[in-house]
């Protein structure tokens, strides 16, 4: 399925955007974009939770949004949440009234998925030429780096500090002070010595900022006459003095200085600092790509069978050292119980989750035979996986610790709407008549449902030739009748 117009929302920290544009050829042309100062960061409380007024800012935003993307099919969109979304302890809360007021289902992204949408973005503003690029992404409340070259991320991280949170932090009230300003650099500098040996000037020939606070320093140097081109170490000091001598946002008077950045102006610039000192770095050039082009190209790729998911399931099957026969007859059989038992409520989606659950189930089994799906459910939930947002990470997990087992800590999960009961059913059923991880000519299999009482039909006398087999399900139907549902066998 492909789309001639798809859109991009991005839920940063700072702004709130939305990009609309046109595919020609696997190119993107933008259409139309929205953006919104709604300074999430800003809205997180002592507690980590945010607060009544920044939700209600942030809502009202996204049913604006959510007007502009009505014309358009859900699967031609996708709208990303980051770093506030990803700490805020109710954002999960938060999250059920935003996709509601935005009409699609909202991703809460890693900090490395974001960084490898960044590159994604920033690589095709880019000239295609073989030099390694280091790109720089400051965000509101997370700063992103990636070493890649063409459109290929070859190191990419994720460091907790933001325009937002280093403005509010370490210059309240938008206070200026030589104390303040070094203070904020140090905490930086202090965060970037992890990262400084990977990313060294060593390791790239080209510096490129990309997103909010690069853009806004770009400005304010070549229009005030502080750097001829982009961001110098030169031109960043001229303006250190500058913004110590104006001794609060309020009193600078500066050309580029745009009313909406002026806030976060001392803590983007501070991070900067950070990172041309601990870095190496003399000159960056600016490039106008950045996340939310990143999610339109990698839209794109979902859709012409370029998933960067799938790469990343072919990459863990290496990795993990996974049967490949035996995850494809999983994965088979799986697909067809579950078209079977969910019926016209089954859709691509939900087949897919299934599909990449199969294929990585036994990943546990590198590390222990004994308890190896907890092992598959442990690796699934916090390993980068590019490509896969943290629910469908989640969703991955949670169907890999479900695969085999009691399924007492699942039934909440199980008795919600969705295809979750029938994802696992049809899972466990897989893995268990594909036991003996033999290729083997299955039966007729027929399974349905009618409220929580199941059928299971095998034609023929398939399981009295089976009693293993045989065995085996009528334990699977105890497993099945602790959580209140009925599973029938017959032949």
């Amino acid at each position: 399925m492909s789309f001639d117009t798809i859109a991009a929302v991005d839920l940063g920290s700072n702004s709130f955007r939305l990009q609309v544009a046109r595919v020609v050829d696997d190119q993107i042309y933008p259409l139309d974009s929205l953006k919104d100062t709604v300074r999430l960061g800003a809205g997180l409380q002592a507690d980590g939770s945010l607060d009544a007024d920044t939700m209600k800012r942030a809502l009202h935003c996204l049913k604006r949004f959510g007007e502009r993307l009505r014309q358009l099919p859900p699967e031609a969109v996708r709208a990303v949440g980051t770093n506030t979304l990803r700490v805020a302890k109710n954002a999960s809360s938060f999250m059920d009234e935003a996709q509601a007021a935005l009409g699609v289902p909202i991703e809460i992204i890693a900090g490395r998925e974001e960084a490898r949408l960044i590159y994604l973005g920033a690589s095709h503003s880019l000239p295609a030429t073989r030099e390694k690029r280091l790109v720089v992404d400051i965000g509101g409340g997370s700063t992103e780096f990636i070493i890649g070259s063409h459109y290929k991320p070859l190191k990419m991280e994720s460091l907790f500090m933001g325009c937002v949170s280093y403005s509010l932090k370490y210059f309240p009230g938008g206070k200026i002070t030589k104390s303040a300003l070094q203070e904020a650099t140090l905490a930086a500098r202090s965060e970037l010595e992890a990262i400084a040996g990977e990313f060294g000037p060593e390791e790239w020939q080209l510096a490129i900022g990309t997103s909010g606070t690069a853009r806004s320093l770009s400005d304010i140097l070549e229009l005030n006459d502080l750097s001829p081109s982009g961001i110098t170490a030169e031109g960043m000091e001229k303006l250190e003095q500058i913004l110590l001598k104006a001794g609060s946002v309020s009193a600078l008077q500066l050309n580029g200085l745009r009313q909406d950045r002026a806030p976060v102006l001392p803590g983007g610039f501070a991070i900067m600092r950070a990172v041309f000192a601990e870095l190496g770095i003399q000159q960056m050039s600016i490039t106008l790509g950045a996340l939310r082009d990143g999610v339109l190209y990698d839209l794109i790729g979902r859709h012409h069978h370029k998933d960067m998911r799938d790469t990343t399931v072919t990459q863990f099957k290496r990795r993990y050292h996974v049967d490949v026969k035996q995850s494809q007859r999983v994965s088979e059989l799986s697909r067809l119980l579950c078209q079977q038992l969910g019926g016209n409520r089954v859709d691509e989606h939900a087949l897919q989750q299934l599909d990449w659950a199969s294929k990585l189930h036994e990943i546990g089994l590198s590390v222990s035979h004994t308890a190896y799906h907890k092992h598959s459910a442990y690796i699934l939930e916090h390993a980068d996986m590019p490509g896969f947002s943290r629910p469908e990470q989640h969703r991955l997990s949670e169907l890999a610790l479900a695969h085999r087992g009691k399924l007492g800590k699942h039934e909440a999960m199980l008795n919600q709407p969705g295809l979750f009961r029938e994802q696992v059913m049809a899972l466990r059923l897989a893995v268990l008549f594909h036991r003996n991880r033999r290729d083997m000519e299955m039966p007729p299999v027929q399974l349905t449902q009618q409220g929580k009482q199941v059928n299971l039909k095998l034609a023929g006398d398939w399981l009295a030739e089976h009693p293993l087999t045989a065995t085996a399900l009528v334990q699977e139907a105890e497993v099945w009748r602790d959580v209140g549902v009925q599973l029938q066998v017959k032949d």
